[in-house]
Parts: C-alpha cells; sequence; structure tokens
C-alpha cells in the first residue's frame, strides 16, 4: 500500500483532481493518502472533499490530514507538491503592481520575468527544506513537482539533493488536445515529440498516425494558421486568442506547448510600451494571472460550501495530469510516456547540461527514464537559451546567495531587458526585494 502526501493539499480543486485520478485506479484504490498544509480551514475542505470522492468511489484508501510536515512525510512513497509561497496577496500583487510603475507589464508572471525570479527567490527554500526533510523520513520517495516556476526549483532540488523528482505540467497534453481540435483530428490518432524546457516545449514531430505510415500534420496547420485563430476557453466566462502561438509557428516553423498568454511574457516581441497596436493585433490580455487570482477569490466561499455540501454529488471525472500514471507505472511495471522535467545530462545536447530540460520520458517497475532527443533546430535552441540564462543566474542567486544575481537574471530576462534600462533594473529588483521583505531569503535581502 504506498504511502502518498500532497504537499499543499489546501488547493482543493487541484488535490481534487489528482486524488480521483488515483483512486480510479483499481491498483492505487487501496493507497494511504494524506493531505498536508498550513491552512486548517482549507485543509479541513479538502480533507471532506476527499473523503467524499472515496466514499462514491468505494475504494479503501486511507485518507488523514495533518498541519506538520515531518509527520506527513514520515515513510511517504510519493510526494506530490502544489502550494504557492506568498499567495495572491501579498506577493502576486507585488510581483506585478511595482513593475507596471516601471512601464514593465506581465500577463502571468510565474515562469519567467520579474514576477518568474521573484517567485523563484520565495520558493526554492521552502521547496529545499522539504526535500531536506524527505532526505531523513522518506528517502526512497519520489517527489512529483507541480510548483512553478518548474524549471528553477527542479535545477535548484537537482543540484542540492539525492531525492528523485521529476517536474510535472500540463502544456504538452493540453497544446496536443487543442491542436487535435484546430486540425479536426482525434487526439488519439495523433503521434508527437515535444521537448525543450518546461513552458518552451516545441514539437519536433506532429504527425497522424496512418495505416500506410504517419502524415505529417505540420503542413496542414500552416493552412490552419492562414484561417481564423482560435480562442482557447480558460474560465466558465474568459476566453483567450492563441495568435501568439501561431504567429510563432508562422516564424519559427514549430508550435510552442505553452498558451499564448504565457509565451507573449517568454520573448520581447509582443508587449511593448507605446505599441498598444500589437497588444491588440495578438489579443495579448495583460494583468491575466491576477485577473484569475481575482476570479477564483471572489468564488472561493460558493465554491467552498458547494464543495463542503453533504448534498453535492461528485462526478468522477479523470484529468489528464501525468502524475497518477506514474504512481501506477512505478507500482504496477505497466509502461507509460509521458513529458516530464529533468536535468538535462546530454537529452538534448545543444542546451546546458546543467539546465533542467522537459523531454519524453518512460516510466514503469524500474522507474523513469527520460529519452534523448539530441539536437534542437538552431533557432529554437537559441530562443529556449534566452529563458535558460535568467533560471541559472536565479538558481545561482538563491545556492550561492548571491544577490549580485538577482539583477544579473533580470538584466538578461528578454522581456525586462527589452524594456528598462540598467538603472532601471537595478532600481526594479531593489524595490521588489524591499517590498517582499521576509518571503526573501536572509541572505539575499
Amino acid at each position: 500500500m504506498p504511502k502518498i502526501v500532497f504537499v499543499g493539499a489546501g488547493s482543493t480543486v487541484f488535490a481534487q483532481n489528482l486524488l480521483t485520478d488515483i483512486l480510479s485506479l483499481p491498483d492505487l484504490s487501496h493507497s494511504e493518502i494524506m493531505l498536508y498544509d498550513i491552512d486548517p480551514d482549507r485543509l479541513q475542505t479538502s480533507a471532506l472533499v476527499a473523503n467524499r470522492i472515496q466514499a462514491q468511489l468505494t475504494t479503501s484508501a486511507l485518507i488523514s490530514t495533518s498541519l506538520d510536515l515531518r509527520q506527513a512525510l514520515d515513510g511517504a512513497d510519493y510526494v506530490i507538491t502544489m502550494f504557492q509561497i506568498g499567495g495572491y496577496e501579498p506577493s502576486t500583487v507585488i510581483d506585478f503592481e511595482i513593475p507596471k510603475r516601471y512601464g514593465l507589464r506581465q500577463t502571468i508572471g510565474d515562469t519567467l520575468g520579474i514576477g518568474g525570479i521573484m517567485r523563484a527567490i520565495r520558493t526554492i527554500p521552502v521547496i529545499l527544506q522539504l526535500v531536506k526533510e524527505m532526505e531523513v523520513l522518506c528517502p526512497d520517495a519520489l517527489l512529483l513537482n507541480y510548483v512553478n516556476p518548474m524549471a528553477m526549483l527542479c535545477w535548484a532540488i537537482n543540484e542540492s539533493s539525492k531525492i528523485q523528482t521529476i517536474g510535472l505540467c500540463h502544456s504538452v497534453q493540453h497544446t496536443a488536445a487543442q491542436l487535435s481540435d484546430d486540425l479536426e483530428i482525434p487526439e488519439s490518432d495523433l503521434d508527437y515529440v515535444a521537448a525543450g524546457i518546461n513552458h518552451m516545449s516545441f514539437f519536433l514531430k506532429l504527425e497522424k498516425v496512418a495505416e500506410q505510415g504517419n502524415i505529417d500534420l505540420y503542413p496542414q496547420l500552416r493552412e490552419r494558421a492562414k484561417g481564423q485563430i482560435p480562442l482557447r476557453k480558460v474560465s466558465n466566462t474568459v476566453a483567450l486568442s492563441d495568435a501568439v502561438r501561431y504567429e510563432v509557428f508562422r516564424r519559427t516553423g514549430f508550435f510552442v506547448t505553452e498558451s499564448s498568454e504565457h509565451f507573449a511574457e517568454y520573448v520581447p516581441w509582443f508587449i511593448k510600451s507605446g505599441r498598444e497596436d500589437l497588444l491588440d493585433e495578438f489579443l495579448i490580455p495583460l494583468d491575466e494571472y491576477p485577473r484569475r487570482c481575482e476570479e477564483q477569490i471572489a468564488q472561493w466561499d460558493s465554491l467552498r460550501d458547494k464543495l463542503e455540501n453533504p448534498d453535492t454529488k461528485f462526478e468522477p471525472r479523470k484529468s489528464n495530469e501525468y502524475g497518477a500514471g506514474i504512481i501506477h507505472s512505478m507500482e504496477t511495471g505497466q509502461e507509460r510516456t509521458f513529458n516530464g522535467n529533468v536535468m538535462n545530462t546530454g537529452l538534448i545536447t545543444n542546451l546546458p547540461s546543467e539546465a533542467c530540460v522537459e523531454v519524453p520520458c518512460v516510466v514503469n517497475g524500474s522507474g523513469i527514464q527520460p529519452q534523448t532527443i539530441g539536437k534542437l533546430p538552431p533557432h529554437i535552441a537559441a530562443i529556449i537559451q534566452t529563458n535558460i540564462n535568467v533560471q541559472s543566474l536565479t538558481v545561482r542567486a538563491v545556492l550561492e546567495k548571491n544577490k549580485d544575481h538577482i539583477y544579473h537574471a533580470a538584466m538578461l530576462d528578454p522581456r525586462t531587458s527589452a524594456e528598462l534600462s540598467l538603472e532601471q533594473i537595478w532600481s526594479l529588483v531593489d524595490e521588489m526585494i524591499q517590498a517582499h521583505g521576509e518571503m526573501i531569503p536572509p541572505g539575499l535581502r
């Protein structure tokens, strides 16, 4: 009976999805599930939901909760992380509002840019403390990390600990599903290979399975790019254009796996002061992440009431997250392929060996085996390298307690450097560090 620990289980909806995935698999339906969070109210809601899911699925899982991290981790086989340090207030508000005063606008701010840099600096020490506890309490456990900024966190973990870690995101499988809709092809007929770094992987192969041999879908996608650009639904009330990704596809020949609103802030071409025409042309939603946060906060009370209402019926619906399948494969030996974030070690030969890359991985009873990709197309590798530069310096800043590298990371960030002078960048970083206060590690304040 594997012990599976949810760290940040107060992320109720995400925890609900993963728990449904796990308990829907008969071989995992008897697992020990430990829910951990620092917020007792959110944890209580998640526990109620978990027990209701178990009752509906009629499983024999042992579900418990803890506000004590060491107690939660003791004897774990799998640890799943799903937390955010600093929350919407104060941290996300700081990450958006101070840069805005400098004319530096963002859309999501959780992966790169000044928002991603500051999120990494306040999150890396927390996740390193977690793996330090794991080294004592569950040294053989697998850490499945869903926390952003994914690449920087996994990079820092792998440089600091021997705990086996895999970074998991849903952008690859979500994009594959979106492209199947765009091309009006069943998703089950797609055969693809995507590789790069988290939130900046590209489909190196995109084919339709056919009896006489696979058919390259890129010519069809090029024709699709000439028509009406699709909208992607992000909530019940909001749909966003995919114009940025289709434009990048037209210019590079490869389709990227992260959404347009994300990708727009990883590169210097779409969000520019005084260029509202670009925002209008590509329908780029500035301050999109704060909008989502505020929407979720406004809806939380009613959602919590619904989740806690004993009359609410949960329809067990599997997600397309990788986590449950990975655990199942390691427990049963059933082989699966997924895209995971791992250290490079020669997997992509024209990216730095010390970087964290996102590549196809095979998992079975022997564990996780990342697959070698070889060389990326040179222009794709060059685009990715601009993001790796920022990731590397941010990780170095935290691990080496070198405050200078925070400024260097911001200085080399594609969006920040396209908008601000060096003097402005230094002043911005100073303000951000001061505003985040104790969220920043002592050696970096």
